[in-house]
């Protein structure tokens, strides 16, 4: 227990292709790089492109109302310092925010649409409609490569935002992956 550097052998051992020489590179300034393709937009698809499905049904929630001209879909996401809800820093390397979580990623034409800039603090409010306010103060605006119609921000501090009753259909965990919210200025 007292060496941990023995577990890192056996990581290294069983998958040398991710974890060459993980004991040097552990200790590397910066944290350990992992080489992930998706981060270079290289995709290993017959095509050489990112395939995405929708699911049926997310477009047409009955749950939540996602009409209107100022609605988005929120999508939650993890830090790569973070286990579950366990987090260890404030340094999103796969992203490139550090200092804080409280950012709401969006795309630069919906900051441009909704007449809103980057940096601008705002608050993030659930469009449920069943007289439950779910509200999060303090965002900072932050452009990102994300969809149009959706913004992106840190689980577990965009939980308050989702409705309980508001399930995946068939896997009945809640739906962070797509929820209607409005930005307050």
């Amino acid at each position: 227990v007292g060496d941990y550097s023995r577990i890192r052998d056996e990581i290294e051992r069983c998958y040398p292709q991710h974890f060459r020489d993980f004991n040097e590179r552990f200790l590397t300034p910066g944290g350990f790089h992992r080489d992930i393709k998706a981060s270079k937009q290289v995709w290993e698809t017959p095509n050489k492109k990112a395939n995405f499905k929708l699911p049926s049904g997310l477009e047409t929630d009955p749950d939540i109302d996602v009409a209107g001209h100022d609605v988005l879909t929120l999508i939650t996401v993890r830090s790569n310092d973070q286990f579950n809800t366990t987090v260890y820093g404030y340094n999103d390397r796969l992203r490139g925010i550090s200092g804080t979580r409280m950012v709401l990623l969006m795309n630069e034409k919906d900051i441009q649409r909704l007449g809103l800039s980057a940096g601008q603090e705002v608050d993030l409010e659930a469009n449920a409609h069943d007289g439950v306010e779910r509200r999060v103060h303090g965002l900072r605006i932050t452009p990102f490569s994300v969809p149009e119609g959706n913004c992106a921000g840190y689980y577990p501090e965009l939980n308050p935002l989702v409705p309980l009753w508001h399930r995946a259909e068939k896997a009945h965990v809640p739906a962070v992956k797509s929820v209607p919210v409005r930005i307050l200025p």
